[in-house]
């Protein structure tokens, strides 16, 4: 999967789960700000990934991640290291 494959797949499950429109997600915007997180939606959102990809994801490394372009070299990380 390329990073381009990643990064529209991750925004259309992104967005039907969270219930906002694609063009909302944008690599410059903050994750939690725009997906409207608290620590139950955060969890959420790791197990989608997971479940999307079929990654391993623990919650504290998901501390670090602020922009969607952050999200985005995580997960493909992920799938590289997988």
């Amino acid at each position: 999967m390329d990073k381009q494959e990643l990064i529209k797949k991750t925004n259309e499950v992104l967005a039907e789960e969270f219930e906002i429109e694609i063009a909302d997600i944008t690599p410059d915007v903050d994750v939690k700000e725009t997906l409207e997180l608290d620590s139950l939606s955060l969890v959420d959102m790791i197990a989608l990934i997971e479940s999307t990809f079929g990654v391993k994801i623990k919650s504290q490394e998901v501390a670090s991640i602020k922009s969607f372009e952050n999200l985005y070299d995580f997960i493909a990380e992920k799938i590289d290291n997988a």
